[in-house]
């Protein structure tokens, strides 16, 4: 063979030779971990598109829900509103936990109030939500765990629900 000629069989068989190794490469997507998967499901808190997602943007399986959180947001916003009076410890819109620091009314600084608030359910409901208050008050020894009314988390409760129904009505009355 000529120099002339291997050059020619050069590119043909260079591209053949690329092409059969390339035949045994994997085309689709390994499997996904646990935490892959979770993060799927759940998706992000930029949504689908990039964008902020915490309260709005894209539906999803036709939930009533935003893609980028875990719990029913019209519950989410009307805990965060409800407290708002309150020192926020932490908020996590994923596992639908909100606590509180310890905040003492100005009109009775000798007792001071924590309040945990539990989103349970993705769906607006009067069981989708759980508020847990403790109560201390302050003597010669310290700070001193007390007795709380029972109706003070059911009336709480009751203010996140009356507000999440709100936020739901507003939110439709836009749509339209």
């Amino acid at each position: 063979m000529t120099r002339s000629s291997l050059r020619r069989l050069w590119l043909p068989v260079t591209a053949g030779l690329l092409l059969v190794g390339c035949a045994g490469l994997q085309t689709t997507e390994p499997p996904l971990g646990r935490d892959a998967q979770d993060a799927r499901r759940i998706g992000s808190i930029l949504g689908d598109e990039g964008g902020f997602n915490l309260f709005g943007g894209s539906r999803r399986r036709g939930d009533d829900q935003p893609a980028g959180i875990a719990v029913n947001t019209y519950l989410w916003r009307a805990s965060i509103d409800t407290l708002a009076f309150m020192p926020l410890v932490s908020a996590d819109p994923f596992g639908g936990v909100i606590l509180t620091d310890w905040h003492s009314p100005p009109d009775s600084p000798s007792e001071r109030f924590r309040i945990s608030v539990f989103i349970l359910d993705r769906q607006l409901r009067a069981d989708g939500v759980r508020v847990s208050v403790f109560r201390q008050i302050r003597d010669a020894a310290g700070w001193s765990d007390a007795q709380v009314n029972q109706r003070t988390a059911s009336d709480i409760e009751t203010a996140i629900l009356t507000r999440a129904r709100q936020l739901r009505l507003d939110s439709t009355a836009q749509r339209n």
